[in-house]
């Protein structure tokens, strides 16, 4: 999946995955990778993630299972200071069971948003995928929520930045409600976020790149040019509907949709097993 590169840079990458793994598995929150490599380029930053995923599933036994958007939203563009969503993998250890609390003691500094999330039915390659060849790839849509975990210091970072460290990825869940892409109006389809009973935002599936089709597509013309298909059974976070709200011990984050039926992400307190 990978560019080729120049010996050097394979260096650097090797150093960037192992930088970021390292602090993934120890729980330690870091400076951003442009800090010590300032020159960071987006395409050497997807060389990165790559290489990080391969190395999951090569020598970590993980399996490939869908691909998420980061940064699809205006909220999260604003909040982030950038100004492009980006692609990055989903596995199965990021799985969350419906009902097992969210692992607090894996995580660093884990928020919580809600998205549309998509599972295709069938292969979706691009180039040249439009949001109607898209949905009609998709055979089932759910609820769900993210659980993104930045390894860099108060979620601060550059585009490459984030891009290199798979977007935030850590746990995701979904509702228990699939419903058909042609039984819903998906860009009016609307959430409300409530954390520990009170609302705090509430969003339309218009938030996502003004359609959560458009999303997909987005993520099969974006995965094409590194020669990569959506398969069949994938799931595809298409992005964050709302800002993300920070999950703390004892907390309960759910999101409630018009037709997709809510989803709930509980964080034990402190001193419980997670």
């Amino acid at each position: 999946m990978s560019k080729t590169t120049t010996p050097a840079t394979a260096r650097n990458i090797e150093w960037a995955v192992a930088t970021l793994r390292e602090a993934e598995l120890t729980r330690t929150d870091r400076g951003p990778i442009t800090e010590e490599w300032p020159d960071l380029d987006l395409d050497t930053a997807y060389a990165i993630q790559d290489e990080m995923v391969c190395r999951r599933v090569e020598s970590e036994g993980e399996t490939i299972v869908g691909v998420k958007l980061g940064l699809t939203s205006r909220a999260k563009q604003r909040r982030m200071n950038v100004d492009s969503p980006l692609t990055a993998w989903l596995t199965d250890a990021m799985v969350l069971p419906a009902g097992a609390p969210v692992p607090l003691d894996e995580l660093i500094h884990p928020r919580v948003e809600p998205e549309i999330v998509f599972v295709l039915g069938r292969r979706l390659a691009g180039p040249g995928v439009t949001a109607a060849t898209a949905l009609a790839a998709v055979e089932r849509v759910y609820a769900g929520i993210e659980i993104i975990d930045s390894r860099y210091t108060d979620f601060r970072f550059t585009l490459p930045d984030v891009v290199a460290d798979n977007a935030s990825a850590a746990r995701f869940l979904l509702g228990g409600v699939g419903r058909r892409p042609e039984e819903l109006d998906l860009a009016l389809e609307a959430c409300l976020l409530e954390v520990d009973g009170r609302v705090v935002d509430t969003a339309t599936g218009a938030a996502v790149q003004g359609h959560p089709a458009e999303a997909l597509a987005l993520a099969a013309n974006s995965l094409a040019r590194r020669q990569v298909a959506l398969e069949p059974g994938w799931i595809v976070l298409t992005g964050g509907m709302t800002d993300a709200v920070p999950l703390r011990p004892g907390s309960r984050v759910a999101a409630h949709f018009t037709n997709l039926g809510s989803v709930v992400a509980a964080a034990p307190a402190r001193g419980e097993a997670g």
